[in-house]
């Protein structure tokens, strides 16, 4: 216990001078703690702690995926409906069939394992986008649409990995009916688990004022949604989500003395939870980059690294230009400069490493598959990440 609270602070301390240094420089802070931690590795190869599947989805994502739904206002995402599930449904089932499809035809891969790793990387990472976004300052309606794509497309990756892994793992003798009430239970289950663990905390508000009770409720109602989704089988990525929408609408985002929060408490709650953000923040791309420095990547080729890497940008290509080109007559138009950036911007990280860590052994091409979604979680972060100011400003979205 001694060993992991030490390792723990000593985490904290060097992303927080990373980030003072990053500010110093402009670098974006995301991008300075994989580099910082691949240093850190190279240097001192012992150093831990290392990601897990269990750290990254008991620890990492609840207050990660809460915090960004706890201000989404759910009449902006009302508005731009129709694109975001159609890029976060369809698109993650097209980008997931073509990676299948690539790995399996140019690379030689066995289907099952391709079908796995084809839905563990088809969702975009709002944990990567979130903090890309918050760096570079940009706002309005491109900023609503990446990152709610990328809170939905999470539950959607995470609900056709769990179907192509029971398929891989040779449970695919039940038929369409059966599939059909697998995929409803995983996400109507989220959804109402979240709704569930979101409605408590808010009829509990209302009997008290206090504002740390208030944030107490808030943090139960993160970790709650997220644990007892997971329990029963659930998607724990929607039922936070759901339980985010919920609390930040009735309350954080009211206006005036009405909802459940109390003034002094949404002034509170939003601050703890930027707060618990970027500490899980900081936390898991520190962990990145201590992870990637150790992987074996010489053992398995560059060649092969840098044909993942292609054919996953070319399957988020197929997700967001022919998708998009649906809505361009009407009110939910997406432009071309907004779909440059969704596509770049579709940046990879903690879910596809914690979907991919939870792998059996048994599966064929585990390691490979954990290896090259390393490979890609490093591009995506490093290159992409450091790209994306330069495409902001050249596509007009920031100033130049």
């Amino acid at each position: 216990m001694d060993e992991q609270l030490r390792q723990g602070v000593a985490i904290l301390a060097v992303a927080m001078i990373v980030a003072i240094a990053a500010r110093q420089v402009r670098l974006p802070y995301t991008v300075g703690l994989v580099i910082v931690g691949a240093v850190i590795a190279m240097t001192a190869p012992d150093v831990g702690p290392h990601l897990t599947h269990d750290l990254i989805y008991d620890l990492i994502l609840p207050p990660l995926l809460f915090e960004a739904a706890l201000t989404l206002s759910w009449r902006e995402l009302l508005r731009d409906s129709l694109p975001l599930l159609a890029l976060a449904g369809v698109g993650t089932v097209v980008s997931a069939a073509f990676v299948t499809t690539a790995t399996v035809t140019l690379l030689g891969w066995p289907l099952p394992s391709a079908m796995v790793f084809g839905a563990l990387i088809a969702a975009t990472d709002p944990v990567a986008i979130i903090a890309m976004f918050k760096d570079n300052g940009l706002k309005g309606r491109l900023r609503l649409l990446v990152e709610s794509e990328s809170l939905l497309n999470d539950g959607a990756a995470a609900v056709l990995f769990v179907m192509a892994l029971a398929w891989a793992e040779g449970s695919a003798g039940q038929g369409a009916g059966d599939t059909l009430l697998t995929l409803l239970k995983i996400v109507f289950g989220g959804v109402a688990v979240g709704a569930l663990c979101g409605g408590a905390a808010i009829i509990a508000s209302f009997r008290t004022s206090e504002h740390l009770i208030e944030a107490a409720l808030t943090t139960i109602a993160a970790f709650g949604s997220f644990l007892l989704a997971e329990h029963f089988h659930f998607s724990g990525v929607l039922a936070t989500v759901t339980a985010g929408l919920m609390m930040g609408n009735l309350g954080l985002l009211r206006e005036g003395e009405g909802g459940y929060l109390s003034l002094k408490g949404r002034e509170f709650v939003h601050g703890f939870w930027e707060f618990a953000a970027f500490v899980a923040n900081s936390a898991v791309f520190l962990m990145i980059g201590l992870d990637v420095a150790t992987t074996p990547f010489e053992s398995y080729g560059l060649p092969l690294i840098f044909a993942i890497i292609g054919i996953t940008l070319a399957g988020r290509a197929l997700t967001v230009y022919p998708l998009s080109a649906l809505f361009l007559p009407s009110r939910w138009k997406v432009t071309f400069s907004e779909q440059h950036v969704l596509w770049w911007g579709g940046l990879r990280g903690a879910l596809a490493l914690a979907l991919a860590l939870s792998l059996p052994a048994t599966l064929p091409m585990r390691d490979t598959i954990v290896v090259v979604t390393f490979g890609v979680v490093a591009f995506s972060i490093v290159v992409q990440g450091l790209t994306m100011p330069f495409l902001l400003r050249a596509l007009g979205f920031l100033p130049k």
